[in-house]
């Protein structure tokens, strides 16, 4: 019977591919290593992509910082909580981010 002699070596080849397939998915450095360092790299290209727009705003207020006389004055005030002689401050709300 020269047919069945076919359909065994496909089946011995599908039932080799099969086991090597579960081997590299029980493996530890195999499909599941692969699949849990794609997700880091997945994450890891959204915190690049958060931090490069964060560095982004920061060196646009460092540049205001350096040549807007009125930004370097709005960041005293707000981050810094100065203000000018004889001006009165008055605290409305909570007290949250009170002096």
């Amino acid at each position: 019977m020269p047919g069945m002699r076919g359909r065994s070596a496909r089946w011995w080849f599908f039932g080799a591919a099969v086991v090597a397939a579960g081997a590299a998915a029980l493996d530890p450095s195999g499909l599941r290593r692969h699949l849990v360092l794609s997700a880091e790299v997945r994450r890891m290209q959204r915190e690049n992509a958060r931090l490069s727009a964060d560095n982004a705003a920061l060196s646009r207020e460092v540049r205001a910082l350096r040549g807007d006389p009125a930004a370097l004055e709005r960041a005293a005030r707000e981050e810094l909580r100065f203000v000018r002689p004889g001006e009165k401050v008055y605290w409305l709300g909570s007290g949250e981010g009170a002096p």
